[in-house]
This record gives C-alpha cells, sequence and structure tokens, in this order.
C-alpha cells in the first residue's frame, strides 16, 4: 500500500492511530507503529517530562516511525515543543492552533508535521504554513471538533479539491470499507480515533472501554459548541451541559460547568457518569476490544476485500 502518507511517514501501511489525551499512551503507539501504521502518543494531557518519558518508552518498543500529537491552544505547547525537538521524534501532527507558529522549527528538528483541519479555508492556511500533510477531521469524530460541522463524506473531497497535500481522512473511519470510501474521495491516509482508543493497549480505563463498546446509534452527540465543541457519550453530565445549553448558558457558565479534569475523570478514571465521555459516532459499529496489532491487521484485510468485492457498475 505504497502512497504518499506511506513515504512521507516512512510507515507500511497509510493509517495513523490518532493521538487521544488519556487514551494514547506509548503502548498505544508503538503497537500500531510497530505493525505497520504511525502510532501516535497524545500529548495533551501530559506535562513535558512525562511527555520525554512515553517517547523513549515508545521508541525503546519499537524502531519504527512514531509521533506525537500536539495541541497547540494546549498550555503546556511550547514546552512539549521543546521535548519534542530534543528527542527527534519523526512525525508531530499539531491541531487546535496555528500550525505557523511551530512548522519551521519542527522541520529544522526532522520532524514530518501534519495539521489537523475541519474546513478547506485551514487546509489553506495550514498548506502556507508549509506543512508536510493535512488531516481531514469530519465531525463524526471524538472529542473536540470543529465548528463547522462538516461530515468527513463532504470534508474530504473539499479539502483534497483545495490543496494538492498529502490527505489523511478521519472521523467516523473503523473499517477497511470506510477506509477504501475515503480513498475513494482522495484521501491518501485514515487516521483512527475511537477504533484504537478501544483497544487492548489503549491507556483508557477499561470501563470506559467497555462503556463505548455498548454505544448504540445515536448514543454520542457535539456539545458544548460555545466552548470547544466536543462530541461525548450521553451520559449524566452530558444530559447536565443540554440542559444547561438549552436554557442559554453562555461560554461562561458552560466552562465553569465542565471545570478542569473532567475527560480523566471519565475516559481514564472510569466516572461513567459526571466525567466526559469523548468518543467518536463509529462506536455504535464496534463489538470488541482486540490488540491494535490485530486491529491494524484486520483494517487492511477488510480493505483488500471491499476493493476486491467492487464490480463494474
Amino acid at each position: 500500500m505504497e502512497n504518499r502518507i506511506t513515504t512521507l511517514f516512512g510507515i507500511r501501511y497509510p493509517v495513523v492511530a490518532g493521538g487521544m489525551v488519556w487514551c494514547s499512551g506509548w503502548r498505544l503507539a508503538a503497537a500500531v507503529s510497530e505493525a505497520g501504521g504511525l502510532g501516535l502518543i497524545g500529548s495533551g494531557s501530559m506535562p513535558p517530562e512525562l511527555l520525554r518519558e512515553h517517547i523513549r518508552k515508545c521508541r525503546a518498543a519499537t524502531s519504527r516511525p512514531f509521533g506525537v500529537n500536539v495541541p497547540l491552544a494546549y498550555r503546556y505547547a511550547p514546552q512539549l515543543m521543546d521535548v519534542i525537538t530534543e528527542e527527534r521524534v519523526p512525525a508531530v501532527f499539531t491541531s487546535a492552533g496555528n500550525p505557523v507558529t511551530w512548522t519551521a522549527r519542527l522541520h529544522d528538528a526532522g520532524c514530518r508535521v501534519a495539521h489537523v483541519v475541519s474546513s478547506s479555508k485551514f487546509a489553506l492556511k495550514s498548506r502556507e504554513a508549509g506543512v508536510d500533510a493535512v488531516v481531514a477531521e469530519g465531525f463524526e469524530a471524538g472529542g473536540h471538533n470543529g465548528r463547522e460541522e462538516t461530515t468527513t463524506m463532504a470534508l474530504v473531497p473539499q479539502v483534497r479539491q483545495a490543496v494538492d497535500l498529502p490527505l489523511i481522512a478521519a472521523g467516523g473511519i473503523a473499517t477497511g470499507a470506510g477506509m477504501l470510501a475515503a480513498f475513494a474521495l482522495g484521501a491518501e491516509g485514515c487516521q483512527l480515533g475511537t477504533r484504537f482508543a478501544l483497544s487492548r493497549e489503549s491507556s483508557a480505563c477499561e470501563a470506559f472501554k467497555r462503556r463505548c463498546v455498548e454505544v448504540q446509534e445515536g448514543g454520542t452527540i457535539l456539545t458544548l459548541k460555545k466552548v470547544i465543541p466536543t462530541r461525548l457519550v450521553r451520559n449524566g453530565f452530558c444530559r447536565t451541559v443540554e440542559e444547561a445549553e438549552s436554557r442559554g448558558a453562555d461560554a461562561e457558565e458552560l466552562s465553569a460547568l465542565i471545570g478542569r479534569g473532567r475527560p480523566k475523570r471519565g475516559i481514564f478514571e472510569g466516572d461513567l457518569d459526571e466525567g466526559e465521555l469523548e468518543i467518536g459516532q463509529i462506536a455504535a459499529l464496534i463489538e470488541d476490544l482486540p490488540p491494535a496489532g490485530e486491529i491494524l491487521r484486520r483494517l487492511v484485510a477488510e480493505y483488500e476485500a471491499a476493493r476486491g468485492s467492487l464490480g463494474p457498475l
């Protein structure tokens, strides 16, 4: 499966494991990279020295390329970038901010840079910033989303039309058939978050994983649009947010309602009622918690089978 994404990142398959807070530690990143994809460490919940520890453990666990996801709005982002450049991480995926701030410095350190976008407008800005690739993430995805609420099926071809950069599709992809559909729309790679969050190596707690496997169609909702649009599993906290939004709560009140540490409380500590349970819509299609390597092998096999099943119209 050689294309611009595999060549850019030095991987066997054009599959990226999203760098998710409280899910994407070194074990998951190493397992995906070892299986031939690109594993990402999710640094958005890490102080700098903890990230350094995860980078070094990942490097000890696999000789293959891996990367780090950095939300640029995160308070530790500058210090995380120091760690990344000092450790010479092969790939960096940036999100939630302007990539022009860091791309040149990361390139000077030998990093390949991809930026996550929710619109073709931001894809154009990413190209101007000099990134090596863009990730077009539709609003089906879990966690923080773009304000445009553009679906992956609509977003990917629009971004493909806007820029000629290597393009990775994200949001609502968990199967080989989904991967094939993204490729048909112009993507050259796929980033999977929810599917790898629900794997054996994910650092999310088992209670969170089991709850997400039980999610049915319609079991998640995009909330907190006045703060940072976030897709959540419907639970007690989510209902409280919905009630506040329905009576017109402003951003300040919603921020106070969220407080600090709710994603950790839900994803990492297992408070299934009052924690933030961030997961994508595609969770409704997931029924098991296999090892990450098995997920990747299954994905590739499903992709080949789906491609082979297409006959003439």
